[in-house]
């Protein structure tokens, strides 16, 4: 299946290409020479998957993108006292190439204007290698392949370069630089020469995101206290004298380059990078800036929405022929699940559903074979939902059931609230426990692909563990006690404040509860399918207590009045004892599993 997510970036692709402001960096004329019809969005998650869409794969040069990675080099290098005496962290407030400098000191305002950028460069230690080479080489390791220069592009700079030459002599002048300039500007050029694709950017992007560790290659390159400042200064900086409104509308860290690149950074989320070469006034990617806008407002990028990590929030996933309901079926019935439960898959989910953990989500359910006809939720684990999340679970929903799927929620709660779904497609079916939807699933499998196993003539009754142990007189006893009761499909079996009046014992059909939450929502608590008993609690006058039973399909049961048990103990003790065993055992099995739902409800 298609993923949601690359068809919204194929939209957003779309839409942009309609954009045609802005001019590519005439003043760089290799730069000035570039299609400004190029536009590649990518898209990488922390754990390493990208999406991509138009010309990602387009090579193009780094520009001044190159800064933060440099600076955050340069931090490892020298420490963080160094960096500082060179280079302060205060926004600018003018445009990329400015001479701004601190009165007095030299320093530069920050390490993302020209002049703080070309410090950073002379504080990257050049080893055995070369100074250019180390850069080249730590590039490489955020973009997790190997970057090459364009010649080209580097001679074009070096020929127009004029004021970064001069800015390296005005930076000599102060101390700041302590040698001679020039090679340090050579490599500067060097650096923003090199070739790089919108997927490289957003890998490296990524890796600012995955707190330095690149996410492809696991190799750690800037550590968790170092990506914090860079980060920091390109929220502040990053987009030079646009960076106050780029931060307000947009929210996350950025740089751009006169290349037509941009790169923005969710925290421990996502890496997103952006390819379109015509530039607005700032300098900045005029399609490139919108896309990001665009995907903080409709994705809930911004860092006050969506402050909080967001990993992948699939805990474990696994077929129903892996991890049954644990319901009592025949031989002939568990062969059929263990055969065909492959058709339908659970997913524990857990932690908060941002972003990045929708995405998880809905990447894995999108790479699922075709054969998979069924897929659980459990959202038992989740603590928040943001409404990001709901709409693209909204949009698995819809796909699933364009191609004839089924989306079912574990949501007793009530978080994803009302899931908004075209007019034309029905509601998502919600289960109040796994056990539940797992035996939802299995009665579809076995009504697929079974005979008749749980037919009232092969219902089994005698070999259920209702009679287990009970030799064939005491069984035939047992059985002649029993009154047949059969209710319609829909019937009320209990009311929610009526007393158990015996124990049932299905033979066909199946027995629904379900209880009103705090919300106001019904939900789906508990169901009984062949084989299986229910209103033991009769034995004790306990009252429904708000729950309503209602059979599902024709049902038929054998009955067993609480009268009727109350003369068997008068009458045969040995045979009501054995009753109470089978009655306490199966009571146990199925409070076993429904605690270990309420247990997660509860966070254990």
């Amino acid at each position: 299946m298609k993923s949601p997510i690359l068809s919204y970036l194929e939209y957003l692709h779309a839409e942009g290409k309609q954009n045609t402001a802005g001019a590519p960096a005439a003043y760089i004329p290799e730069l000035g020479r570039v299609s400004p019809e190029l536009f590649g969005i990518s898209l990488a998650t922390a754990d390493g998957y990208t999406y991509e869409v138009g010309d990602a794969r387009h090579p193009f040069t780094i520009q001044s993108i190159s800064k933060p990675f440099s600076y955050g080099i340069a931090l490892m290098d020298q420490g963080f006292d160094a960096v500082d005496r060179k280079v302060d962290v205060e926004p600018s407030g003018e445009a990329f190439n400015e001479i701004s400098l601190t009165a007095g000191s030299g320093r530069p305002r920050n390490p993302m204007i020209n002049a703080g950028a070309i410090v950073s460069t002379s504080l990257v230690l050049p080893e055995a290698a070369g100074r250019y080479e180390r850069i080249r080489a730590a590039y490489s390791g955020f973009a997790g392949r190997d970057l090459s220069l364009s010649q080209e592009v580097f001679e074009s700079e070096q020929s127009s370069g004029y004021r970064n030459l001069a800015l390296g002599y005005l930076l000599r002048s102060f101390g700041i630089i302590e040698e001679d300039p020039s090679p340090i500007v050579e490599d500067y050029f060097k650096q923003c020469s090199l070739e790089v694709t919108c997927h490289d950017l957003s890998i490296m992007a990524a890796t600012l995101a995955n707190n330095g560790v690149n996410p492809i290659s696991g190799e750690r390159l800037l550590t968790d206290d170092v990506v914090e400042r860079v980060l920091s200064v390109m929220g502040t900086s990053g987009m030079y004298d646009g960076a106050g409104n780029w931060i307000t509308h947009v929210g996350m860290p950025a740089k751009s380059g006169v290349g037509g690149g941009i790169i923005a950074v969710l925290p421990g989320q996502i890496g997103v990078a952006v390819f379109s070469p015509p530039l607005d006034e700032h300098g900045n990617s005029v399609r490139g800036v919108e896309v990001c806008r665009r995907l903080s407002q409709d994705l809930q990028m911004h860092f006050v929405r969506a402050g909080r990590t967001g990993r992948s929030a699939v805990r474990c996933s696994y077929s129903v022929a892996d991890s049954p309901s644990g319901s009592r079926r025949s031989e002939e019935s568990r062969a059929v699940l263990n055969q065909h439960g492959g058709i339908a898959r659970v997913y524990e989910l857990a932690g908060d559903l941002l972003f990045s953990g929708a995405e998880s989500v809905v990447r894995a359910v999108s790479d699922l074979e075709a054969e998979v006809r069924y897929v659980v939720l459990d959202l038992l684990r989740v603590d928040e939902v943001s409404e990001v999340a709901k709409k693209m679970i909204a949009e698995l929903h819809s796909r699933l059931a364009l191609e004839d799927r089924e989306l079912l929620l574990v949501d007793p709660e009530g978080k994803l609230g009302d899931v908004d779904l075209p007019p034309e497609l029905p509601g998502a079916r919600v289960f109040g426990s796994r056990q539940d939807a797992i035996e939802w699933c299995e009665a579809k499998i076995l009504t697929a692909f079974g005979t008749s196993f749980e037919s009232p003539e092969h219902a089994r009754i005698f070999e259920s563990s209702l009679f287990e142990g009970l030799d064939h007189a005491d069984a035939l006893d047992l059985r002649s006690m029993m009154l047949e009761r059969v209710f319609d499909d829909g019937e009320r079996v209990l009311g929610p404040d009526e007393s158990f009046p015996g124990v049932f014992f299905v033979v066909q059909g199946q027995v629904i509860s379900s209880g009103t939450a705090s919300n106001g929502r019904r939900l789906r608590l508990t169901s009984v399918n062949p084989g299986a008993t229910f209103g033991e609690s009769a034995l004790i006058g306990a009252r429904a207590g708000g729950v309503e039973l209602t059979a599902v399909g024709r049902l038929e049961t054998l009955f067993l009045p609480a009268t009727a048990i109350a003369a068997l103990e008068e009458m045969n003790k040995d045979l009501a004892i054995k009753l109470w065993r089978a009655l306490t055992r199966g009571g146990y099995e199925s409070l076993d599993r429904r605690l270990q739902e309420v247990a997660v409800r509860l966070g254990n």
